[in-house]
């Protein structure tokens, strides 16, 4: 774990809470955790355009406890990064809270990753498998409240729906009595990846919660997530891809503007974010202003010094 933080000035007492922010009635702008992609170099890039609060990747609590070496490569921070929620994949509520209690220094809050649906994180028992698994749920978030001094830590969830959403929201009922700071919705089942997000179960979920709810799902636009927040009366919006391909969003660019981009290449430089995150990071930015050619030429691009030199050329960055 790598920190430019000290013990003594907290994640908490330098920025705004995110729990008030939710509480605040405006909308809550949210960057998604997303695996390799929503590391503190891009944090720190959407943070420059809007973002209110942003997600790390999920880490895999148990190897983050027993592997310094898992800490330093799985988390890095500094003082700007925050309001920051450090999510876990996890299964088992000591693990869970030893996690936390190393985190809290450093961040305003975790989150229990209950929407992955890849095959690796089931079969672990990580991810989409606890939405059925609720009194698991609700001994990990009580084992942190219990193990976490700070009362202004949060302990969140990230959930997809059943199919009977019922089930869904008896979940959520649940892990609000066991004090759970906020819920995330996914709107989709385990199954489904490209059908449309239900919207509307999203709706039905915060109608029944006393605590915030944040809408999550095929979200690529500020005027989409303005419109999803009216749409299920939640209290703020997370997106994933959107954001990648367009990390100024939600400061209202339809398309990632040059700015961005300059700003993308100092960040990553300044950070020493490793080559391939560097140019994955640009190929997703620069998919809606290339034309084919120009993807062609760029994508196959192996170096940063080959990057700078094209950016210099065809856009004067």
């Amino acid at each position: 774990m790598k920190s430019d933080c000290t013990q003594t000035t907290t994640c908490q007492e330098r920025k705004k809470d995110p729990i008030e922010m939710l509480h605040s009635g405006q909308l809550v702008k949210v960057c998604a955790p997303m695996v390799r992609y929503s590391k503190l170099a891009f944090r720190t890039l959407v943070r420059k355009y809007s973002c209110d609060l942003c997600y790390t990747p999920m880490i895999v609590a148990a190897d983050f406890v027993r592997s310094i070496k898992a800490r330093d490569s799985e988390f890095t921070t500094n003082q700007g990064d925050c309001p920051l929620i450090v999510q876990f994949a996890a299964n088992d509520a000591r693990l869970l809270s030893d996690a936390a209690r190393i985190v809290c220094p450093y961040a305003n809050g975790i989150d229990i990753n209950c929407g992955c649906p890849q095959r690796w994180a089931m079969a672990e028992g990580y991810g989409a498998c606890l939405i059925n698994k609720p009194e698991l749920v609700q001994d990990m978030v009580k084992q942190v409240r219990n193990q976490v001094e700070n009362p202004r830590f949060s302990v969140s969830i990230k959930i997809r729906i059943h199919d009977d959403l019922t089930r869904t929201v008896d979940l959520c009922r649940k892990a609000e009595a066991t004090g759970v700071s906020w819920i995330t919705v996914h709107g989709r089942t385990v199954e489904e990846r490209h059908q449309p997000v239900h919207y509307e179960a999203i709706k039905i979920i915060k109608e029944n919660m006393s605590i915030p709810v944040i809408a999550n799902g095929d979200i690529r636009s500020l005027k989409e997530a303005e419109n999803v927040w009216h749409i299920t009366g939640t209290d703020g919006v997370m997106v994933a891809r959107g954001l990648l391909a367009n990390p100024a969003m939600f400061a209202g660019y339809e398309e990632t503007p040059l700015k961005c981009i300059s700003d993308w290449v100092d960040i990553a430089l300044e950070l020493g974010t490793p080559y391939v995150c560097f140019h994955q990071h640009l190929m997703y930015m620069m998919e809606k202003i290339t034309s084919r050619q120009e993807k062609r030429v760029f994508n196959a691009l192996s170096s940063t010094s080959a990057v700078l030199d094209y950016l210099t050329d065809h856009y004067g960055i």
